[in-house]
Formats: C-alpha cells, structure tokens, sequence
C-alpha cells in the first residue's frame, strides 16, 4: 500500500461533497498527527463514532504505519493508541458488506467492552444493529451494545442491558455481572436484582457448555482408545497374545499418513486437502503388512507362552521405534489438518467443538460399524468368532486356525493402522507416539471382556468420559490413578470384564 498522506487527504476537502474524503471532518484527520496521544484517541474515538467508511481505511493505515502527515512524516502510534484502534477497527468493521466479517467485529467488540465499558460507542452500535438483516449477527451487536450501556446514567437503561446479557454464555459477562450486583458499583436495587439473575443465568449456560465439552473431548479420547483397542481385542481374544508392540502398529498408521501427505504435496498440490481419505487404505494395509510380518516371523512360534510373547512383542516395539527414527528422524514430523477439518463449532462462546475431533468421532463409529458387520455377517468373522471362543473345537470341524491367527493378526493391526490416521490429526507424530497408548488399549479390552467387541466400544467410551470429568476435577495424574484403582477393584470382583465371553476363556 502506497503512504496516504493527510496533506492530500486536507486537499480533497476542498473539493465537492462527493470527493473520497469529503465526509471526514479535517480537524479529526490533521488532530490524528498529534504528538498527544489523548487527543489522538479523542480523534479516533470521534471518527468511530462516525461511521463512515473512509475512516476504516485511515484508521488501518495508522496501525500498518502507512499514514503520514502533510510534512511527509509516518505517524506513530503506542500501544495505548493501537489498542483504542483495534477497538476502532473492530466497531467500523460493523458495517462491512461481509455478514462473517460483521459478525467477528461484534464478537470482537462484546471481548473488548466485557473488559471496559465504553457508553460513547453506544450510538454507533445501535445505528448498526437497528440496519443489521442478519439475525445471528443482530444478537450480537445487541450484546456489545448492552454491555456499552451498563454504566449508562439512566437507571432503565442499565436495567434493559442487564436484561439483555442474561442471554450470553461468555464468562467475561459472567464476571462483569457478578461485578455490577455489588451495592459499590450498581447503586439501584432493581439493577442489582436483574444482575443477580442474569449472572446466575449466565453461569448455568456456561456449566452445561462445559459439561458438554467435557463429554465431547472424552468421547473423542474414547474413540482414539477404541480405535487402538478394537485391533487388540481382536489379537487377545484369538491368540491370547499380549501383544506390546500394537502402540507401533498406531504409529505405523500415522506415519502412513505423514509419507501420503508428503505424495500430495509433492504431485498433487490442488487435492491436498484429501490427503487424509487417501491415506486410510495406505495406513491399513501398512500397518497389516507389519503386523503380518510379526506374526509369521515371531509370535506365532510363541502361542501358549503369554510371559515370552510379552517380552518378545516389548523387543519388537523397540526395534520399530528405532526403525521410525532411521527412516523418518528422531524429532516429531508435521501432519497438518485439511482445511474441512480445521475449525470449530461454537456452543457458546467459551466452549469450541474442534471439527477435527467431530470428523474423528465419526470415524471411529464407521470404523467400529464395519468391524461388526466383518465380525457378524461373514464367513471370516464366524471362524474367528469361533476360534476364540473353542480353538480346539473349531479345528475339529475344519477351521484352518493357523490361517485365522494370520488373518486376525493383520486385521487387528490393520485397525490399529487406522487408529493412527485418527491420531495423526490431533496429536504429534513421531517414533514415541505409540507408547502412550497401548496401556490404556489393555485397560479397555480387559475392562469390556476379552475378545467382546462390544465391552470395547463401552469401556473405550466409558473411560475417555470418565478421565475427562476426573481431570477437570482433579487434574491429569490422579485421574489416571483413580481409573487405574477403579479397573483393578473392578476386574478384582469381575475378572471377565463387563461383557462375559462364553467359551473356552471360561471353561479352562
């Protein structure tokens, strides 16, 4: 942007009324070149209160430091002054043909006046919400013109913008109410009243906005702990194998997704942003390539031996630690979120569902709906189902049992495959990712029932639901001991978990 000098803008002045600056006030303009920041921001404040449009683009010169005075010198500015501006900006921003851009002003303006009530911006915002067509963002004007009119002189009018903020679920508004129902700053008894009602109000939507924040987030570590637990519950319950390296099959999955982006990146620019689609199908088959390769290699030479596979699974997760930093380095790499899966959605204003997490709920409940339909309408899912439950049995009446453990095996990696697709969008990625999950994965399978694909979904759930309500109460540590002490106290009075599994685990 070329320098806007005021020496030019004072020249237009003279010209007709329908010149580009004929409606600014000049003195406004010339004052704004004032070495006195008191009467810079009396200047600002006037041409805010104007809204004319003309005064956005000066105002905006100002803060990129393009304005300059008629002597040719840039006009600068403190960080008093950039405040009053960005406030500025936000109130003439109300009347932008954009209804997005309106709507963020308004928001803007409702953080900036909980913090510092402003009365002389109260006609203003009454002219915008009075043109406003919009009804989402006419609710918001009228909240930032409340809380512009709470210090009002006229007793009626503080009552009606306490009215109105009974309707807000900002916690800045909760705190500004909560202020005005002290005798020192409210001096009327019926405003006190209104705000008492009003921050009780207030606060009832702020606790069930975050009531149901808490039950989002612990649904979405629910579905990342059920997309890794799904996979296990498969391997234990046919294999009885403890297996140790799964937590590295998820990162098998999130690396998949890594090298695919890196593919759109490099030769598909234009669709990068469906990276993630393409990188399921990789990520499974990768992660059952590997888990194929330990079976055949390693642990099928080691059923009926729980104690040997353990140790040898923990070695085998090691060496795909080390096999993640030679190829990709020590250090975490960069997945980025498409931009479908960037955002939120608002509940109230403290309180943001990520939509990267309602993508990943989402997918979590496909997930498990195919793994079902796998597990109960097909041909493969009866002869797992029945080598889990009587694998001698099974083999009688001519379940090829090898082949299962193989098949099995890869699905469940597989799936763990696909828990790392999930996981690569909320959480780093890097060669140490899996260690933090295979702990809680063995808690979910042996809490819902091994081999029960259902006490999977229900304790998978139950648990991201209940850690998140401890953490809030409790903080992240004593949330992981009281679920610990609360599964071992459990699987102490209940050792099949909650969904019994009929069949040979029950009847040895």
């Amino acid at each position: 942007m070329k320098p806007i000098f005021v020496a030019l803008l004072l020249c237009l002045f003279t010209l007709p009324v329908s010149s580009a600056f004929a409606a600014l006030d000049r003195a406004l303009v010339k004052q704004l070149a004032d070495e006195d920041s008191d009467l810079k921001i009396t200047a600002i404040q006037k041409l805010t209160q104007s809204a004319d449009p003309e005064a956005l683009g000066i105002l905006q010169a100002m803060v990129d430091g393009t304005l300059q005075s008629a002597e040719g010198e840039t006009i600068t500015i403190n960080n008093r002054v950039r405040r009053e501006i960005d406030g500025a900006l936000a109130a003439l921003k109300l009347f932008h043909p954009d209804p997005k851009i309106r709507l963020t002003a308004a928001k803007d303006l409702t953080v900036s006046l909980a913090g510092d009530a402003d009365p002389g911006m109260a006609p203003m915002l009454a002219r915008a919400r009075d043109q406003e067509s919009d009804e989402r963002v006419k609710a918001a004007i009228a909240q930032a013109y409340a809380l512009a009119t709470i210090k009002h002189a006229d007793t009626a009018v503080r009552l009606a913008a306490v009215k109105a903020l009974a309707g807000s679920g900002d916690p800045n508004i909760k705190l500004l109410l909560l202020a005005t129902t002290e005798p020192a700053n409210e001096t009327e008894v019926t405003v006190r009243r209104a705000a008492i009602a009003a921050h009780a109000e207030v606060k009832s939507r702020l606790a069930l906005g975050e009531t149901v924040g808490r039950i989002f987030s612990g649904l979405s570590l629910g579905s990342i702990l059920l997309l890794a637990a799904l996979g296990l519950a498969i391997t234990y319950g046919v294999m009885g194998v403890i297996n140790m390296a799964h937590g590295e099959l998820l990162m098998v999955g999130a690396y998949a997704t890594y090298f695919m982006q890196g593919l759109f990146r490099s030769y598909l620019p234009g669709w990068l942003d469906w990276y993630v689609l393409a990188a399921i199908p990789l990520a499974f088959l990768a992660a059952a390539a590997v888990g194929v390769l330990l079976e055949r290699t390693v642990i099928r030479w080691l059923y009926g031996r729980p104690l040997e596979t353990l140790l040898a699974t923990w070695g085998l997760s090691l060496i795909l630690i080390q096999a993640a930093r030679v190829l990709f380095g020590a250090q975490n790499v960069e997945v980025a979120n498409p931009s479908w899966m960037s955002g939120g959605i608002e509940i109230v204003p403290s309180i943001v569902l990520p939509l990267n997490r309602i993508v990943i709920v989402g997918f979590a409940l496909f997930v498990m709906a195919l793994v079902w339909v796998l597990m109960n309408r097909t041909r493969l899912g009866l002869f797992v189902r029945a080598v889990t439950q009587n694998r001698a049995m099974a083999g009688c009446v001519g379940v090829p049992t090898a082949q299962i453990d193989s098949v099995a095996f890869a699905l469940g990696a597989g799936i763990a495959g696909l828990g790392g697709v999930a996981l690569s969008q909320i959480a780093n990625v890097g060669p140490d990712m899996g260690q933090g999950y295979i702990v809680d994965s063995f808690m979910v399978v042996v809490l819902g029932g091994v081999g029960q694909l259902a006490g999977a979904v229900w304790a998978a759930l139950g648990l991201g639901i209940v850690s998140k309500f401890l953490e809030g109460w409790a903080g992240a540590v004593i949330a992981k001991i009281v679920v610990l002490v609360f599964i071992i106290m459990f699987i102490q009075k209940r050792p099949q978990g909650l969904f019994a599994l009929k069949g040979r685990f029950v009847e040895s």
